[in-house]
């Protein structure tokens, strides 16, 4: 007696991945609707709003995971959208705007925004962008606390003290403070720094990381031994190479 073949086992029915979705805050139809149908083609599941007051009702309601923000809305500005949705979310933000100083740029990213892409762009470029930003990771292992000199800088909570007081940095001082003292005593170059601080995506200039250099001395001012030099005695600098992060007592 034979034993009847059995029927092939069936495979598990495949799962379709979960479209990201983009939270697309911009008001000018002509640019609105032909990006969105960019976005549906590209993979990504997008919703489409033309104002800052929509733009926060819309995260709150369904956190999306990425937004695109016009700067330019007719009910306020998009920095004041992004500085919102940074008091309580750490979602992407890439910046869409005409405006294309470098000031512009290093305001938007101080923000707290991930990417800044100056209109007109391509479909293709603002896609890659998009899915680049989405690739980096959003949380990081809890890193331990930097001594130099004076300085104490708690990673894991952001925040820096020198002689026992608070400094107040912004999101990319911080990230610069925290890269430069990690190697204390050693060259770090501008090209480290922007790959490390602003990522091998910044499409921009190094002149932002000399505007932050500078902002970052300044606060960082003399520490509790003075020597007279400011922040050039925490920071020095290593012409046409980098920076070199010392403390003020060298």
């Amino acid at each position: 007696m034979t034993t009847p073949a059995r029927p092939p086992a069936h495979p598990p029915p495949m799962t379709t991945p979960a479209r990201p979705r983009i939270l697309f805050v911009e008001d000018e139809a002509s640019i609105a609707e032909p990006f969105a149908s960019a976005l549906r083609r590209s993979g990504f599941d997008p919703e489409l709003v033309g104002t800052a007051a929509g733009a926060l009702s819309a995260a709150q309601r369904d956190p999306p995971d990425l937004v695109l923000l016009d700067l330019n809305l007719p009910d306020g500005d998009g920095r004041d959208v992004c500085r919102a949705l940074r008091q309580d979310s750490d979602v992407p933000i890439v910046m869409l705007t005409a405006r294309g100083t470098e000031l512009d740029r290093v305001i938007g990213l101080e923000l707290g925004a991930d990417d800044y892409v100056v209109k007109p762009f391509s479909a293709a470029e603002v896609v890659a962008r998009i899915r680049a930003v989405l690739r980096r990771p959003r949380h990081q292992p809890a890193a331990p606390p930097i001594r130099v000199g004076d300085l104490a800088i708690d990673v894991a909570g952001r925040r820096a003290t020198v002689a026992g007081g608070g400094i107040e940095l912004s999101r990319k001082e911080f990230d610069l403070l925290v890269r430069l003292a990690r190697d204390a005593g050693r060259v770090v170059t501008r090209e480290q720094l922007m790959t490390d601080v602003w990522d091998t995506n910044w499409f921009g200039s190094t002149k932002t990381l000399d505007v932050h250099v500078g902002w970052l001395r300044r606060k960082l001012g003399g520490g509790a031994r003075g020597g007279g030099g400011g922040g050039e005695a925490w920071i020095e600098t290593v012409r046409g190479v980098g920076y070199r992060f010392r403390g003020t007592d060298g």
